[in-house]
């Protein structure tokens, strides 16, 4: 075999392998979980539930009987997520798109108490630059762009009057959650080394103010 034809065989695994395994992850959003549903009209259905946060609706497996609902059609849905091994939680709330405009989105509910922290995750896909372990690419270079797909999570805090707030994952901005007890949320912060970014740091933070306000 040609040093050239070995050339493009091991380029053509650097890109390919990895690519296969990238599309090989399976989202929780892309599969089914056991679980329940309750609708506005009070109906509780019990069985396989795949939801899809984009649009705005659920699937629901029933003994094979398949049936969608909307936001504007759900109260409320529990699943267990194997990929977690959890439970998790979902409203369906009226959210301000527009000035005197609501309509009903799906939000995970992450913790509930005076203040709330709700999320809504999306698949993103993103470049992700990969290094060439063969110095002499025929790409003119020593990295490669390949594309990959991650979770990306958006933030909101549920205020006790029932208005929800979107949070823009800005430190200063995160501070003005916590009006009541903020130079004390300051501290808590500092003193964990707590990020303001990161999930399982805004739940404990959330639970930490709802507990002063509960003091």
């Amino acid at each position: 075999m040609k040093l050239n034809s070995i050339r493009f065989i091991f380029l053509l695994f650097l890109v390919v392998v990895p690519l296969f395994f990238a599309s090989a992850q399976d989202f929780p959003s892309e599969i089914w979980h056991k679980g329940v549903l309750v609708s506005i009209d009070g109906d509780t259905i019990r069985g396989q539930l795949k939801y899809d946060l984009q649009n705005n609706a659920v699937q629901v497996n029933t003994r094979n009987v398949m049936q969608t609902y909307s936001a504007r059609k759900i109260h409320y849905f529990e699943i267990f997520d194997e990929t977690i091994d959890s439970y998790r939680h979902f409203y369906a709330l009226p959210y301000s798109v527009q000035a005197n405009y609501e309509v009903p989105l799906i939000f995970e509910v992450l913790y509930e108490g005076q203040l709330s922290l709700l999320c809504r995750e999306e698949v993103v896909t993103e470049a992700a630059p990969q290094y060439n372990a063969y110095p002499y690419s025929y790409y003119g270079g020593n990295t490669f762009n390949q594309t990959r797909a991650r979770l990306k999570y958006q933030y909101y805090f549920l205020e006790p009057q029932g208005k929800i707030q979107n949070y823009n994952l800005k430190k200063s901005e995160l501070y003005t959650f916590f009006k009541k007890r903020q130079q004390q949320v300051k501290q808590y912060i500092k003193k964990n080394n707590l990020k303001h970014d990161r999930m399982r740091d805004l739940v404990r933070v959330t639970a930490y103010y709802n507990a002063l306000l509960d003091s």
